[in-house]
């Protein structure tokens, strides 16, 4: 480029200086929203793996009553390593009042090879401090346990035992809490021996790691087949995948879906903000070309011109991208974007710029090199024009009605490039009307008990009769949760046996019907979809050896373990498995605080723990939606000044001529607005309803493919929709109004044509 192409460059971007920063920040939000989400979204970068990696996880937990022998299971083909067997046991945690289930797992003052803790904060288990525990992270952090911390467990024989937080530490062999339930706690043979003295209240954990992962399935067969009945439930590697990776993909899901919907607005925005500055400035480059530019000249400057807006923004969306990724999911994200995935991000986010900034520019260069007088654009009246003139509007809005449609392409794409962005504003509020929905009905989303509570020391009678006591209960479901083995014997599932046939616990169920007689059964889809059965299918499970063979006869919507649970009434079980029940499920009355009746009932002797709400694991939603609407608006804005730099140029000389037709500042200034509004509204409304029609359903699918299933989608209200549609109109019609009024002011001479 020569001196003279510089400084024409500098001339024009800094008569634009608005326009051009909000073109940067537009692109890099979209930019970084991608990065986000394919960080979010690649496989390398869920929680588990990177936990996994570093703590050479085992791929397979076999728990069973009795130690098996070693030698045995690192015996079986495909097995490389083994870690333990360990002995567990269940205990109740005391900390502040509150009770909560813990599995205390033994283990040695030595890290393991093979499924290694990773310690976060403190040290690992020291002979010397036999009370130190080490808690798993995520555990402790709902508990609000640091290290040094002192806390109180209950055995199964109700002798309490003072312990010390020695450490925090994080696996890749349990998912985080409390999605993975009961919490886990690590304490040398000797401190387990005293919290429960007897083997048969414990259970041993072994862990096999594979020579390929791809075969656990056939390894775990394997296993049972030579252990026999001893094995009591199994894990794999991939439910803890699933369990951390949950609300990640569904984070990434989002923030790819508005990220390629908003880069398609982005690049409208661009196209239209070249194609603009082309129409406003012919004469200039008309001018240009008289004075020797060349064709190639002219194309290249506005290529480079709108093209280092896009650049500028890409490299500022790669940075925020990477800082948001390392700092501020530092919790979230372990390893950061690979390179591939980050450079084919911000080169295919370039070419998509440069191509559209290119064709308006080759038009440009096409320009003749003679400066021309501008004449306004001619054609029809417009269907819209027409119509103001029948119903007898004033004269401003009948000429601004005129100028809307004038030039069709334009005007299509300038309210395309509104429109989608105001249909992914309408998504992100029916996200927000989800979440809203989640948390003030939770009983239509599966959770119909908002409180948990558990006998503790008194028996199971008198814990119902204690919590229907209590003035804000409505009903008390008796409850057991089982492992169960699925067909193949490959891997367990959650078992759930909640109400009875009798007085069944208010499933929310979403195809099919809820279960009306022993052998009936409900489920949630992510367990349909592991078991490959539909409603009405016969499925065949195994709980400590029994056979469970149960027909689903409904869908219910399933926030745990990833919809993998399935429910049957309680007297479904078998006499052996059918044991008093381990908690009832508290239905309270409409407004009551689960929170307050939570602490109520622990004051009675009773271990009550919230439920935990699906709305509180996603409320980072909440932030991503108001980031992404600024974004999106952002974009929007600049489409907007687009247009009305274009309006402006097509009657600069117009305007002289309506004001001496006897139109006043007022009106010249209601003309140009009108003009912009139409469009404006033509777009939000078009948005607006798109968005309304299809959120519900992009909901359920997200939903489907969590395990949780469909019917969770929310539509936004027609309130809100309404005040989104006012604020975006309203608001584009302020920025449309200030160099309309300017123009409507100045004092522009008549020229002849």
């Amino acid at each position: 480029m020569n001196a003279a192409e510089v400084r024409w460059l500098r001339a024009d971007l800094r008569a634009r200086r608005a326009q051009a920063l909000l073109t940067v920040l537009a692109v890099a939000g979209i930019v970084a929203a991608l990065i986000t989400a394919a960080t979010l979204l690649e496989d390398g970068t869920n929680p588990w793996r990177g936990l996994f990696t570093r703590g050479n996880g085992a791929h397979v937990w076999i728990h069973t009553r009795d130690a098996p022998d070693p030698a045995v299971l690192r015996g079986l083909d495909g097995v490389t390593e083994i870690a333990g067997p360990y002995r567990s046991a269940p205990a109740t945690l005391v900390q502040g009042g509150k009770k909560t289930p813990v599995t205390l797992r033994e283990s040695s003052a030595t890290l393991p090879a093979v499924g290694r803790p990773l310690v976060r904060e403190g040290s690992w288990l020291d002979p010397r401090a036999p009370s130190g525990v080490v808690v798993e992270r995520s555990y402790a952090r709902a508990l609000g346990l640091r290290a040094g911390d002192r806390f109180t467990v209950i055995g199964l024989n109700g002798a309490t035992h003072a312990l010390t937080v020695a450490g925090l530490a994080e696996s890749g062999d349990q998912g985080f809490y409390p999605e993975w339930t009961p919490g886990l706690a690590w304490t040398l043979a000797g401190t387990l021996d005293q919290v429960e003295p007897k083997l048969g209240r414990s259970e041993s954990v072994t862990g096999l790691r594979l020579a390929d992962q791809d075969a656990t399935s056939l390894v775990v067969q394997r296993a049972i087949t030579t252990l026999g009945g001893q094995v009591q439930r199994v894990s794999t590697w991939r439910e803890v995948e699933q369990s951390m990776e949950l609300d990640n993909r569904l984070l990434g899901v989002l923030l790819a879906l508005f990220g390629a919907a908003g880069l398609v607005a982005a690049v409208l925005a661009l196209a239209n903000a070249t194609g603009g500055r082309v129409l406003t400035q012919r004469r200039d480059i008309a001018t240009l070309k008289s004075l020797g530019f060349t064709r190639r000249q002219v194309v290249r400057m506005l290529v480079i011109e709108h093209g280092a807006l896009g650049v500028a923004g890409i490299v500022l969306g790669v940075l925020c991208g990477r800082l948001l990724t390392v700092y501020a999911l530092a919790e979230t994200v372990v390893v950061p974007l690979s390179s591939l995935p980050l450079l084919g991000i911000a080169f295919g986010t370039a070419a998509v710029v440069l191509v559209a900034v290119w064709l308006p520019a080759w038009r440009g260069g096409r320009t003749p090199p003679l400066p021309a007088v501008h004449a306004p654009p001619s054609g029809h009246l417009s269907r819209v024009a027409r119509l103001a003139f029948v119903v007898r509007l004033p004269p401003a809005l009948v000429l601004g009605a005129r100028d809307a449609f004038t030039r069709r392409v334009p005007a299509f794409f300038t309210a395309f490039g509104l429109a989608i962005p105001m249909m992914m504003i309408t998504i992100g509020l029916g996200y927000w009307a989800t979440l809203d929905d989640f948390r003030g009905h939770p009983e239509q989303v599966g959770q119909a008990a908002s409180v948990i509570v558990r006998p503790a020391s008194l028996t199971s009678e008198e814990a119902q009769r204690v919590a229907l006591a209590d003035p804000d209960v409505v009903a008390a479901f008796p409850g057991t949760e089982v492992d169960a083995l699925v067909p193949g014997q490959t891997r367990t599932v959650r078992a759930r046996a909640l109400g009875t046939v009798g007085d069944p616990y208010p499933f929310t169920v979403v195809e099919g019907r809820l279960f009306r007689d022993r052998g009936e059964a409900v489920a949630g889809q992510g367990l349909l979809d592991l078991l490959h059965v539909q409603v009405g299918d016969r499925v065949r499970l195994t709980i400590g050896g029994t056979p469970l063979i149960v027909r689903i006869v409904g869908r219910v919507l399933e926030p745990e373990q990833d919809g993998e649970v399935l429910s049957v009434p309680l007297d479904s079980l078998a006499p052996k498995d059918a044991l008093p029940p381990q908690y009832y499920g508290l239905v309270l009355r409409e407004g009551a605080d689960p929170s307050v009746v939570r602490s109520r009932l622990q004051g009675e002797g009773l271990e009550a723990s919230q439920v935990v709400n699906p709305a509180d694991r996603l409320a980072v939603i909440r932030v991503i939606i108001v980031g992404l609407v600024v974004v999106l608006a952002l974009i929007g804005l600049a489409n907007l000044l687009t247009a009305s730099a274009l309006g402006l140029r097509d009657h600069a000389q117009d305007l002289a001529v309506l004001k001496a037709m006897g139109l006043t500042p007022r009106q010249v200034t209601a003309t140009l607005v009108t003009g912009t509004g139409l469009l404006v509204v033509l777009g939000v409304a078009v948005g607006a309803g798109a968005g309304a029609l299809v959120s519900a359903g992009l909901i359920d699918l997200q939903g489907a493919a969590s395990g949780m299933g469909a019917g969770i989608g929310r539509a936004p209200g027609p309130a809100t929709l309404l005040l989104a549609m006012g604020t975006a109109v309203g608001a584009s019609l302020l920025v449309a109004l200030i160099p309309a009024r300017r123009a409507g002011r100045a004092r522009v001479p008549v020229t002849p044509r």
